[in-house]
């Protein structure tokens, strides 16, 4: 009696691609349903640092102007009068690239000093 040759077992690729392409519709899908960021901000570039997407930051203008949302607010401590007392503890900020540093370490420290937890700038990686 002969044996048969035992077949090699073969790798569930196909479940491996199926899942990769899942992921992928998936990332597409939540890029399009984050809220855009404002058209004339140029984000700073960092590299190897880790990226969180943009939720809902202050945004420093170049000349200096702050913005939540599209609309203009008249100072950092104002902006944070406004926040509710949980998002006090974590204030982010988004700067634009040809923001001065002195400028931004300034609104960093008027936002403690208002009483915020915790300042976070928020960067963008993306090539200019």
């Amino acid at each position: 009696m002969r044996r048969q040759p035992r077949r090699a077992e073969r790798e569930p690729t196909v479940a491996l691609i199926n899942i990769v392409f899942l992921m992928l519709v998936f990332f597409l899908v939540a890029g399009q349903i984050a809220a855009p960021v404002e058209p004339d901000l140029r984000l700073v570039r960092v590299e190897g640092a880790e990226n969180a997407p943009p939720g809902d930051v202050l945004v420093v203008h170049a000349d200096g102007r702050l913005s939540h949302r599209g609309r203009p607010v008249a100072s950092a401590a104002a902006h944070l009068a406004a926040l509710p007392e949980i998002e006090r503890q974590r204030v982010r900020l988004m700067p634009d690239r040809e923001l001065p540093a002195l400028r931004l370490v300034a609104i960093a420290r008027e936002l403690t000093r208002a009483g915020a937890g915790t300042v976070v700038i928020v960067s963008g990686t993306t090539a200019p």
